[in-house]
């Protein structure tokens, strides 16, 4: 068993430790203004100052915080994991960031003598409370060996995309996929609505069919039942989207479906959105249709 520095322990994070700590390995992690979850304390994680003590006492240091700024600060900033990273040490961010300062990154940690893995993940709450995470990786060979039996207690489906930034590349399209199939659910069962058809049994139709999908399954029901507290928040996928576009930007690349889905989040911002969960795109919808699903 290894002794893991977690650092960020939010919606995603805090059962992804928690799967951990139930596999026997030891947690340690950082107070950001509140103290730990109680059940995570409770399994016997331990706190340290901050992220150069974490590093200073662990061999494998996992990073889940919402951004590339909070990333690099973590991993670099004052009192930061690479001021405390021992020879050999293993740093894996399951964060959502950019590709390209994710090759940044894992080239400093590897200067300062660590091995290091992007491993972001899909599957939203639930996947991380049911251990079920689909995670994709990007690392040296060496890296994903060593970052593989740490991955499967908190995922099913692992996989190692290529290199350094891979996993994020990876992520990003992922994001893009989803957004738009978010967005294709939600203007679907608007549509029945509006033209007075029984969303629900609209819903159960489909998913019998080739439009059947988990976000139809999930967030279908999400919308008819209209409970938009997250799971993941509006403010995340647009950082995600932001990613997709300036990529698409750097590669010379059209997307204007992914254009349109950000617009959408960015009118339920607007309207005071930003942490409804991603489901709630239906609200822009909605009020583009002057009509309320269900009503």
């Amino acid at each position: 068993m290894s002794k893991i520095g977690f650092i960020g322990l939010g919606i995603m994070g805090r059962p992804m430790a928690g799967h951990l700590l139930d596999a026997g390995h030891e947690i340690i992690t950082v107070e950001h203004g509140s103290a730990i979850p109680r059940e995570l304390a409770d399994k016997g994680a331990r706190v340290a100052a901050n992220p150069k003590a974490v590093a200073e006492q662990a061999e494998v240091v996992i990073t889940m915080v919402p951004d590339t700024p909070d990333v690099e600060l973590v991993l670099f900033g004052e009192n930061g994991v690479v001021e405390g990273l021992k020879p050999g040490t293993l740093v894996i961010d399951m964060s959502s960031i950019a590709p390209i300062a994710t090759q940044g990154f894992a080239k400093r940690i590897h200067e300062a003598g660590g091995e290091y893995v992007d491993a972001p993940v899909s599957g939203g709450e639930g996947g991380a409370i049911n251990a079920a995470l689909t995670i994709m990786v990007g690392a040296t060979q060496e890296g994903f060996e060593r970052a593989r039996p740490i991955l499967e207690v908190m995922g099913k489906t692992i996989t190692h995309i290529g290199g350094h930034g891979a996993g994020q590349t990876c992520k990003v399209a992922n994001q893009i996929v989803v957004a738009l199939t978010i967005e294709a659910v939600a203007e679907g069962l608007l549509f029945a609505s509006k033209a007075g058809a029984d969303v629900a049994k609209v819903r159960e139709s489909l998913l019998g069919g080739l439009a059947q999908s988990k976000i139809l399954d999930v967030h279908g029901e999400r919308m008819i039942k209209r409970t938009f507290d997250p799971g993941f928040k509006i403010k995340l996928h647009q950082k995600d989207l932001n990613l997709a576009l300036e990529g698409a930007r750097s590669l010379n690349l059209a997307l204007p479906g992914t254009a349109n889905a950000q617009q959408l989040f960015q009118a339920c911002v607007a309207h005071g959105g930003e942490n409804w969960d991603h489901a709630g795109i239906l609200r822009a919808l909605e009020a583009l249709a002057d009509h309320e699903v269900g009503s």
